[in-house]
């Protein structure tokens, strides 16, 4: 026993101790390095869509998807040919007001007195697949747009590249989409958000719980 305590309080021990730890803060700085690059780079490749129902009531659930289905169809036939999250940012503020009326006018068609807020900015996603396509939890560019109280189910999806449709029940990304978001991604951060093999798998894993952890820290600093 004497000689393990001699042990532990050798100077070469302790070297060894600091060395790991050293080694083990390196790795926790590059995994958190590599981590905001990659989001960053997903981040700003990506313009989004987050319609908030006023409750969850049935009603109110079905409203969401009518509000939904209008603001996307819209969307689809301004925005045909662009090729940039920049562009459709563009699109999207030049026709703000197009898109509150839609949504108040398939609100009021619908029987209901709900106000509505439409808001261009940077709010919180978790992470949602689109077909074979995966994005992770993070903060993204855009359009929110809030029925009511805004207290209900939310429903996301990608505007920019079209990762979502009016028919958004297929589950399918067309290789338009795909195409575009190629294009906008470095080849690492594609095959991140799209291959399925262990190795590209468990970088996905290791961004989502990363950026989970960004997103607890940036709450509890508000």
């Amino acid at each position: 026993m004497r000689k393990f305590i001699n042990f532990i309080v050798n100077s070469n021990f302790k070297n060894y101790i600091f060395i790991l730890f050293l080694l083990f803060l390196y790795t926790v700085i590059c995994a958190f390095s590599y981590v905001n690059a990659v989001s960053n780079d997903i981040s700003n490749s990506v313009f989004r869509l987050h319609v908030i129902a006023n409750s969850d009531s049935t009603e109110d659930q079905n409203l969401k998807y009518k509000v939904r289905d209008n603001v996307l169809e819209y969307m689809n036939s301004i925005s045909n040919g662009v090729t940039s999250k920049e562009e459709t940012i563009k699109i999207i503020n030049e026709h703000k007001d197009d898109f509150y009326n839609i949504a108040i006018n398939t609100i009021r068609e619908n029987g209901f007195d709900y106000d509505v807020k439409i808001n261009v900015g940077n709010f919180e996603f978790p992470t949602k697949n689109y077909g074979d396509i995966s994005l992770p939890a993070g903060f993204y560019d855009a359009l929110r747009i809030e029925i009511g109280e805004a207290s209900g189910k939310n429903w996301w999806c990608v505007m920019f590249p079209p990762l979502c449709f009016v028919d958004v029940t297929s589950g399918v990304v067309d290789e338009e989409s795909k195409e575009l978001m190629q294009d906008n991604l470095t080849e690492e951060d594609y095959s991140i958000i799209s291959d399925d093999s262990t190795e590209f798998k468990l970088k996905f894993k290791i961004i989502e719980i990363l950026q989970n952890v960004n997103i607890f820290t940036a709450k509890l600093g508000n």
